[in-house]
């Protein structure tokens, strides 16, 4: 455990006093309102009542800032959750997503214990671009119901079911919510251009709210749908932590939701710290976040809390406003308690298209269609990855499309790998100081790349097209970067058909790590230490004395018949 607050109270504690306290003060003040309408925002759509999303963000983002091993990173309930969280709901129930938030949370630590956090930072951008593109317009879906006032009580939560229950209710959009809904997306992205520091999405809130609060207390848009006519219950006080009922629990059925929530906080929590760094000039500590992570899911859990990663937006924002040590995630948690004591039943006020209008902007905003042209023009291979990854998450489901796409990309990069091993064939006719003293009858291959499974067939297929008419064969080792078992398996094949065939089998400049392999799968001892060389030159005398015996040998029975 090295979170990246005790590193700086260890190393720099006047990081902690003074301007630098005061910076991180404001800009977890400042993080905790952009926070505010998005936390109610994201618990809502995820099928739970506002609270929730709070309680997400206050002990999620407490613990992220507090365990962490990046200096800024904020954590919360993010919009890529919220498709994979209603999709519990429905199948599970609440008690279903607690335990499945819990043992994902026991999968992160796992996954930083065991040092997964740089493994995590391998997977290609196509897929990554893909799953986020595919979430964004999967979220935008989800808010189309309260977007357009439908008000419709069962939806599914696979999309096309519920695109094709959208155009079925068309006859049923409420015009008022609808409307108020576009003016929010209006204050939204105009304020943005009007001031940078308060997000539009508070004052789209505020503004919105006000003007139906006003409109329905004079007998106008009573149809408007609220959070108080929706969720009559709001509970503004501390939780208190509970275990959940495992009866009539799968715990079975959890364990692929949970690997997603895994999947997806660790790929997220990642990306936002790689982000980070990138603006800070620091470097954060995969692992020591991957377990931070863990610790926050749990928690959040059960304290009834939603699944938590860190959010890009959100610490982005805090970077911006002078935060630069975990002290101004720690804040904003505080911040957000306070509101939720305090100003909760207000929030029954809040007209659901609002919101819907605040994640609907997100998800746009999270939509990367400019990397997808700018994919499209590099490799039809990364477009293809990129588009299955899409189409998947948005039909079916995260864990589905990382799957195929990770399994795709891999067989795609063996194959691009195996194209760069190749064998450059050296005859007498070669013209080059090295190979001047050549004798005829002796054939060198040139091996040059990764000698894997996959470039394994490429060697054998030379190997049986070797002209007959050769007595030595030189294998030259010089450019192999690395090798594997089954290329190991093909050295064997070559030497028992050179052996059959009469042809003396010599190896040169086999580097120490190529040389370490072929020792433990007992290859050098098989061909004979005084047949492994280390230069071509040393190879090549070897193979014109066997030649010179072997020459004078057949002369001698000539003679002799």
């Amino acid at each position: 455990m090295k979170p990246k607050l005790l590193e700086i109270m260890k190393k720099n504690p006047a990081e902690f006093t003074g301007k630098n306290f005061v910076k991180d003060i404001v800009a977890g003040i400042i993080v905790a309102i952009v926070a505010l309408p998005l936390s109610i925002a994201l618990a809502i759509s995820s099928g739970v009542s506002p609270e929730v999303g709070l309680i997400t963000a206050i002990f999620a983002g407490f613990l992220i800032s507090l365990l962490g091993g990046s200096r800024v990173q904020i954590g919360g309930p993010t919009a890529a959750f919220v498709v994979i969280i209603c999709g519990i709901i429905q199948q599970h129930g609440i008690d279903g997503l607690i335990i499945s938030t819990v043992m994902a949370g026991v999968f992160l630590i796992l996954f930083g214990v065991f040092k997964l956090g740089d493994v995590i930072k391998f997977i290609p951008f196509p897929i990554t671009v893909g799953f986020t593109t595919g979430i964004a317009v999967t979220l935008f879906a989800t808010q189309l119901n309260d977007f357009l006032g439908l008000n419709l009580s069962s939806l599914s939560s696979e999309f096309i079911p519920k695109v094709i229950t959208y155009g079925q209710n068309l006859d049923k959009i409420n015009f008022a919510a609808f409307g108020i809904g576009l003016l929010s997306v209006a204050i939204i992205i105009l304020w943005g251009k009007i001031n940078k520091k308060i997000p539009g999405s508070l004052i789209a809130l505020i503004f919105s709210t006000a003007l139906v609060y006003f409109l329905q207390k004079n007998g106008y848009c009573t149809d408007v749908q609220t959070i108080g006519s929706k969720f009559a219950d709001l509970k503004g006080g501390i939780p208190v932590p509970t275990l959940p009922s495992f009866a009539g629990v799968n715990i079975g059925a959890l364990i692929q939701p949970s690997i997603t929530i895994a999947i997806l906080a660790g790929i997220e929590s990642l990306l936002s710290a790689v982000v980070a760094d990138g603006m800070t000039g620091d470097k954060h500590n995969s692992n020591q976040e991957l377990i931070a992570q863990g610790v926050a899911n749990i928690v959040s859990a059960l304290f009834g809390g939603l699944p938590a990663t860190g959010a890009i937006a959100r610490t982005a924002t805090n970077i911006k406003n002078g935060g630069h040590t975990p002290v101004a995630g720690m804040v904003h948690a505080v911040v957000l308690l306070v509101i939720m004591i305090v100003a909760m039943p207000l929030a029954k006020l809040i007209p659901m298209s609002v919101l819907a209008a605040i994640l609907i902007v997100v998800s746009i905003n999270m939509c990367q269609f400019r990397e997808f042209a700018e994919i499209a023009r590099t490799t039809k291979a990364d477009f293809v990855i990129l588009l299955l990854t899409f189409v998947l998450t948005v039909v079916f489901d995260l864990v589905v499309a990382i799957e195929v796409g990770m399994v795709l990309a891999m067989f795609l990069f063996m194959k691009k790998m195996s194209e760069t091993f190749h064998i450059n064939t050296v005859s007498k006719t070669e013209e080059s100081d090295t190979y001047k003293y050549l004798n005829e009858s002796v054939m060198i291959y040139e091996l040059a790349g990764p000698m894997f499974f996959g470039a394994s067939s490429l060697f054998v297929d030379t190997m049986r097209s070797l002209n007959m008419e050769t007595n030595v064969l030189i294998l030259r080792f010089k450019n192999v970067t690395m090798m594997d078992a089954t290329t190991i398996n093909s050295l064997a094949f070559a030497l028992d058909y050179a052996r059959n065939n009469h042809i003396v089998l010599l190896c040169s400049e086999v580097n120490k790590e190529t040389s370490k392999t072929l020792k433990q799968y007992g290859f050098e001892k098989n061909v004979g230490k005084n047949r492994m060389f280390n230069t071509i030159e040393d190879a090549i005398k070897y193979a014109n004395t066997i030649v010179d015996v072997k020459d004078e040998y057949r002369k001698g029975k000539e003679n002799a018949e």
